[in-house]
């Protein structure tokens, strides 16, 4: 009987049942930006030593106010991690929604952008929906 290992065996523990959830938990006014806190939840069997988001940011009448990054670093594998981005310039009352565009960069053993992409499980506690 063979065993599975090395980048092959990665790739199967990052296939279609596992996820990256990233949760919009808190949307707060600083002074000249909106500081949107995130929960990140890597259960994708693998760290991910990079974890970087393309991100739009819409108006709540659906005008695109932003785009950018979010670098959300390592991620360590079943461990959660918070993060927070600063929005200059935004106010966040004016957010509607937050759309991940895409995968910019996410890195770890065997894992490749387009794993990160099928396991991206967007969400959010707040009144700015969030979806990927």
């Amino acid at each position: 009987m063979a065993v599975a290992s090395g980048p092959a065996f990665a790739e199967q523990a990052a296939g279609s049942s596992s996820v990256l959830s990233i949760e919009l938990n808190n949307a707060e006014p600083q002074e000249d930006a909106c500081r949107l806190t995130f929960v990140a939840r890597n259960e994708m069997g693998a760290d991910l030593d990079t974890a970087m988001f393309e991100t739009v940011l819409f108006s709540t009448d659906g005008a695109v106010l932003k785009l950018t990054l979010f670098d959300f670093q390592a991620l360590p594998a079943e461990r959660p991690r918070v993060r927070q981005f600063d929005v200059p310039g935004a106010q966040c009352e004016a957010i509607g929604q937050v759309l991940i565009n895409g995968v910019h960069k996410c890195t770890g053993n065997g894992i490749a952008n387009t794993d990160c992409a099928k396991a991206l499980r967007p969400h959010s506690r707040t009144q700015i929906e969030v979806v990927g």
